[in-house]
């Protein structure tokens, strides 16, 4: 089959890529724009970049509100495509910095470039033009914190970093339930489908986030998937919305259920956001079974990850290979982690591994594939799942595709894209296959060129490598992963197992990366707080902040997060700000909502982000208190399963003794139970005074000693209640508990 996908939503001014799935390279693609808004003059359809006569992929660009209906003429029949666009979200904003703050004395410069997540980190595309003693830049986009580089001379060594706000509402957020009700007065059961809308906070002109909802009433618009119904009933059901619920009398639906119908609802205010699904099932003796399609796997309901830089993880004498690593299994199972994430271990010329050259090979110097399965049978067996880092973004340009490629070989024509040779800022001696033109990269990735989703021939390569590495390992950390179109990886989170992790690196944090896509997000946002609490710049308390931007930006789950500290890409956090700062912020990810990563390295005391672990020398002390953390995480279900709550009782703990700064708290709480969680990132204990109901320490052994109205925190104690509050005690101010 070759239907496109789910119904796909956007916005005004943004384009969204629409494309066959399962594709065939030797079949013949139409699409065809069916209808459109009144007043739209059939917005831009962009029929993508390949040497085909067909329309393989296209990139629609809607000019005016409303619903976009296409259809896709491929090899298997005729498939219905749907498009809802919402009002234009983008405000006019300027970027200004003045030329004496870049990195070159102004007299050097010839020219600037912008860089930044609005035109995908490509150089040389925007230009910042003169105005007195300042460069500037006049663009429009959504509200938003919007981090931006301007670049002198096109040269990444010469960036002047800055951010600027654009205030309005955030991204609303929802939530699904469905149940089969009896029907009433005659009428026969039904599938009603109930949705759980909030309303995003405002961030304001100096960039703060409101702690509570805004004022704009959110509306769900509930979409009928069009590939498991015909149009008519497609719109009869849809006409049965009343506000926020759907109530779907089962004589309306399609007889034949067998592979489900999943309904999508959108949340839209001011601004719409990300999507959730429902798929309801008609079972043996036509019994009805509703479901989440998108569920993550119960093993990653919040799980511990470890990550490896591969080729460092054995020490400085021993060349790691995958016999080395799995020697080692012991060691890592001793970290209480659930999940090893490998960074590449494909074939590459490169230590890092993400150039890779050989999508079916493992890299020689890491041993064969069955050393590799070897490797995942023994994590297995010590009961931890193996992540596979996906590099599918780009390829090496020693990759055998590109040489062909750039050699004008017809056949790999369109396997990677290109670009006008005047956007090239790496001085390279590019084959032209064009006049003029070069490979695409992001960047100054010279090395790295981008493939061409745009093509059927590489989409069906790629997604032959994602069902071949599926079946080895148990989950993809997906390397740049806001480079590949949301089109395929939606195709992706369909075709791999049920029980499959998909984790994305997107930079930055964006809730649509999670629309039936991701089951876990890099938080960057609470990665950058740690960065600034570390260094002085914010106090501890902001923590809460990135948990205010997450549902600013339309998150609605925080447990789906990956919180980390430092990372293969990253400086170490010890290097940066010391031993307590560490210990204090590897804490805050434990204890916090959410799946804690470490850095193979981060508990053995490493300094060099990719340098060889210490192990005759390495840091123990620091390596127990990360099992420690561990372990308590793994024993105490609230510090993986709770709310979080920086008010309410958490707002009443004070400094008697320390640094107010560099102290915070929170609870961890379900309707039961509750812990508060007090975090130290002084490099000296802290005294601190706590609600009297708060009775042990569970860090401190074994929680059996007593604590009165205050506790010394090093860098951590996680206090247990001495009886549950009561109901409005523990109400409290937790109208939201993600807050």
């Amino acid at each position: 089959m070759h239907e496109p996908g789910p119904p796909r939503t956007t916005s005004v001014g943004d384009s969204v890529e629409l494309a066959p799935r399962n594709p065939d390279p030797d079949g013949t693609y139409e699409w065809t724009l069916r209808d459109a808004p009144e007043e739209s003059d059939g917005g831009v359809l962009d029929f993508g970049q390949t040497s085909r006569a067909d329309a393989p992929v296209v990139h629609l660009r809607p000019d005016v509100p409303g619903t976009y209906v296409l259809t896709l003429d491929a090899p298997d029949g005729t498939h219905r495509q749907r498009v809802r666009a919402y009002p234009d979200e983008r405000r006019s904003v300027e970027l200004r910095v003045p030329a004496a703050d870049l990195p070159v004395d102004d007299g050097d410069v010839d020219r600037v470039s912008l860089m930044w997540s609005h035109n995908d980190r490509l150089l040389a595309r925007d230009r910042p033009e003169r105005d007195g003693d300042d460069w500037v830049y006049e663009v429009r986009v959504p509200p938003g914190r919007h981090g931006f580089s301007f670049v002198a001379n096109d040269d990444p060594g010469n960036v002047h970093s800055d951010e600027v706000t654009v205030p309005g509402p955030g991204r609303p957020r929802v939530s699904l339930s469905a149940t089969v009700v009896d029907g009433e007065a005659g009428s026969g059961p039904s599938v009603r489908i109930d949705a759980d809308a909030a309303a995003p906070p405002d961030l304001d002109g100096d960039g703060e986030i409101g702690r509570n909802s805004g004022d704009s009433p959110v509306a769900v618009d509930f979409l009928v998937d069009d590939r498991d119904a015909a149009p008519e009933a497609v719109a009869r059901i849809e006409s049965l919305t009343a506000g926020d619920a759907l109530s779907i009398p089962l004589a309306e639906l399609p007889n034949d259920l067998a592979g489900g119908i999943r309904i999508h609802a959108v949340p839209h205010a001011d601004r719409y956001g990300a999507g959730e699904t429902v798929r309801i099932e008609r079972g043996e003796g036509g019994s009805i079974a509703v479901s989440d399609p998108h569920a993550p796997p119960e093993w990653a309901d919040s799980p511990t990850i470890y990550e490896v830089f591969v080729r460092s993880f054995a020490g400085d004498t021993l060349p790691t290979t995958f016999r080395e690593i799995e020697r080692r299994v012991p060691y890592i199972e001793s970290l209480g982690v659930d999940a090893l994430w490998l960074t590449p271990v494909l074939a590459s010329p490169t230590e890092h591994g993400y150039h890779v050259t050989d999508y079916g090979d493992t890299a020689a110097d890491l041993g064969d594939r069955e050393a590799f399965e070897s490797l995942v049978d023994a994590c297995h067996e010590a009961g931890i799942r193996v992540v596979f880092d996906l590099v599918i973004n780009h390829t090496s340009r020693d990759h055998p595709f590109f040489q062909m490629h750039a050699a004008g070989v017809d056949a790999y024509a369109d396997y990677y894209r290109r670009t006008d040779g005047t956007f090239d800022v790496t001085d390279t001696d590019w084959a032209e296959l064009a006049d003029g033109d070069m490979p695409e990269y992001y960047f100054n990735w010279r090395r790295i060129p981008n493939l061409n989703f745009d093509s059927p021939a590489v989409r069906e390569w790629l997604l032959d490598v994602v069902d071949e590495w599926s079946a080895v390992v148990d989950g993809f950390r997906a390397d740049v992963a806001w480079g590949v179109p949301h089109g395929f990886w939606k195709e992706v989170g369909e075709r791999v197992p049920d029980d499959f992790l998909l984790l994305d690196e997107t930079l930055p944090h964006d809730p649509f990366y999670g629309e039936g896509e991701f089951d876990i997000h890099y938080d960057t946002s609470l990665y950058g707080v740690l960065r600034k609490v570390g260094a002085g710049e914010a106090p501890a308390d902001a923590i809460s902040e990135a948990f205010d931007r997450a549902e600013w930006l339309g998150f609605d789950d925080p447990s789906r997060q990956m919180r980390y500290v430092e990372n293969h890409d990253e400086e170490r956090y010890l290097a940066e700000y010391g031993l307590w700062a560490l210990k204090a912020a590897a804490a805050a990810t434990f204890t916090l909502p959410g799946a804690p990563m470490i850095y193979a390295g981060q508990e053995r005391g490493n300094e060099t982000y990719r340098g060889p672990i210490r192990w005759h020398d390495g840091d123990n002390a620091l390596t127990d208190f990360h099992r420690d953390l561990a372990a308590l995480r793994e024993r105490e279900p609230l510090l993986r399963d709770g709310a979080v709550d920086f008010e309410g009782r958490a707002a009443g703990v004070s400094v008697v003794d320390g640094d107010p700064e560099r102290v915070t708290a929170y609870e961890r709480t379900t309707t039961a139970d509750s812990v508060l969680v007090v975090i130290n990132f002084a490099d000296r204990p802290a005294r601190v005074a706590v609600p009297p109901t708060f009775e042990a320490d569970l860090f401190a052994g074994d929680g059996a000693a007593r604590i009165d109205g205050e506790v010394t925190v090093e860098s951590v104690a996680v206090l247990r209640e001495e009886a549950p509050p009561s109901d409005a005690c523990r109400r409290g101010d937790r109208d939201d508990p993600y807050k």
